[in-house]
């Protein structure tokens, strides 16, 4: 019998079936400056009415929370949180999401599964108003396991030079208004696997699963909402490493984000896993979000409207003089 690409672990006829299975969907995220479709060797998009545009660019993964959804068999909110964490991220400058590409790849191919996980970044480029665009499946037997999946993917946006958020306008007195998180999103999956072994036990009256697996929450509409009525000095994504390496990213020198943590809406699932782990409440903050999202910061005079047109952001501080770029109160 000779040897051919199926013996050696790849079914090429899989891939097939997995582009069969998403191509209706993922073309339906196109629009007129898609000039291309599925199965070109590059795709194309148009870019017309700005002035003078800015390409912003992000790219992410899911990490080890993909070990909570394959262990779980739970696969669709996986691809929600891939473009979740590419998307927020370009959102910190005031860019807008113009086009999105995945790359997956596994030890091998379900086309089921993969299906699933493009699905989800199909759901979420809709709510985005974002064209997937393209991607990859790579399926490589003895560099993962048989059921071991990674996930990444690609977002780029565009803004106007002028609108260009980047923290350089923070000052004294501006306020730091909190947008809350949908749970620990994609962030500290090693230490949150490590202390919950059980997925399937019960929390809250519903598998432990289910509250983990909350997909990232999504911020293009309310921050975009706030950015065409108020002037944003600041915005940061609050990811790995929380409140404490995030924040300091869009803080200049002399300048520090003073923010009362008591404050802070922390959600249950995390008080467990601190109270389970025997956590300090400072290396919490220092890996999760702890509930927070994304900040923003705005003049004081515009607070009010930002608190106004969010209705679920609350303020959790100021920008104040200092050598420290963030202190955090408990």
């Amino acid at each position: 019998m000779s040897n051919t690409y199926k013996s050696a672990g790849v079914d090429k006829e899989e891939g097939y079936k997995t582009v069969d299975k998403i191509k209706k969907a993922v073309g339906e995220t196109h629009n007129a400056n898609v000039l291309n479709h599925l199965g070109s060797f590059g795709a194309f998009y148009e870019i017309g009415g700005y002035k003078n545009p800015v390409l912003v660019s992000g790219t992410d993964g899911v990490g080890t929370k993909l070990k909570v959804a394959l262990d779980s068999k739970r696969y669709d909110s996986i691809g929600v949180d891939c473009f979740a964490m590419c998307a927020n991220d370009i959102l910190c400058h005031g860019a807008k999401p113009l086009f999105f590409l995945d790359y997956l790849a596994c030890g091998k191919l379900d086309s089921e599964i993969a299906a699933e996980i493009v699905l989800g970044m199909v759901k979420a480029c809709k709510d985005n108003n974002c064209a997937l665009i393209g991607g990859e499946t790579a399926e490589m037997p003895g560099m993962y396991q048989p059921g071991d999946y990674d996930v990444a993917g690609f977002c780029v946006g565009i803004v106007e030079k002028d609108q260009i958020i980047d923290g350089t306008k923070i000052k004294t007195g501006d306020k730091i208004i909190a947008l809350p998180s949908s749970g620990f999103h994609s962030n500290g999956f090693s230490l949150v696997r490590k202390i919950f072994s059980d997925f399937e036990e019960e929390f809250e009256g519903k598998p432990l699963y289910e509250t983990l697996l909350v997909p990232t929450r999504l911020y293009y509409k309310d921050i975009h909402k706030v950015i065409e009525e108020v002037q944003v000095s600041g915005i940061a994504h609050i990811t790995g490493g929380g409140l404490y390496e995030n924040i300091p990213r869009i803080i200049g020198e002399g300048l520090c984000a003073s923010i009362d943590a008591t404050k802070i809406k922390i959600p249950s699932i995390m008080l467990e896993l601190e109270k389970r782990g025997e956590i300090a409440r400072e290396e919490m903050f220092g890996t999760f979000n702890m509930g927070v999202g994304m900040i923003v910061v705005v003049d004081p005079a515009h607070a009010e409207k930002v608190l106004h047109l969010l209705d679920d952001a609350y303020e959790i501080g100021e920008i104040t003089e200092g050598s420290e770029k963030i202190d955090l109160k408990f």
